[in-house]
């Protein structure tokens, strides 16, 4: 499971013209997930996400996490962060787990998400074409596998 995770100030999913998301202060994790991902992969991932501690304290170091400024999520599951460019120009999207894989994996990471939370996070639509719009604060990006957590 391998997740971008942007430090946003505020950020926003539309789907057919319908803004289906949209929050302020927190932020938007992008998911990828892969056939060989477990409910394991998604209890760490979840917790290591929730209490990373990438935003500022009163000394403007980054030193709390979402929980602790009370901050709001997006995930939006996206097969692309799983693609291999090692030949010719198109991507190949071999190692993405396919829906029927993906699509339980993908919500119960934003189940154990929000219980980790502690409150409803927003969401993609798994599949749709989406227009994900961000503000990124800092620009704070940081991107964690759940293979190299070892």
């Amino acid at each position: 499971m391998k997740a971008v995770i942007q430090r946003v100030s505020q950020s926003s999913v539309t789907i057919e013209g319908e803004q289906v998301a949209n929050i302020k202060t927190g932020l938007l994790i992008l998911l990828g997930i892969v056939d060989e991902d477990t409910r394991e992969d998604i209890d760490w991932l979840s917790k290591k996400i929730a209490n990373l501690r990438i935003f500022p304290d009163e000394n403007e170091v980054m030193n709390k996490s979402l929980i602790d400024v009370d901050g709001d999520a997006i995930v939006v599951s996206q097969f692309t962060l799983h693609a291999s460019t090692k030949k010719g120009n198109r991507p190949s999207y071999i190692n993405a787990a396919k829906p029927d894989v993906a699509i339980p994996l993908y919500e119960a990471f934003v189940a154990k998400f929000e219980t980790d939370l502690g409150k409803t996070v927003g969401t993609g639509e798994f599949g749709a074409d989406m227009k994900v719009a961000l503000v990124n604060d800092g620009p704070v990006t940081i991107i964690i596998d759940t293979k190299d957590k070892v």
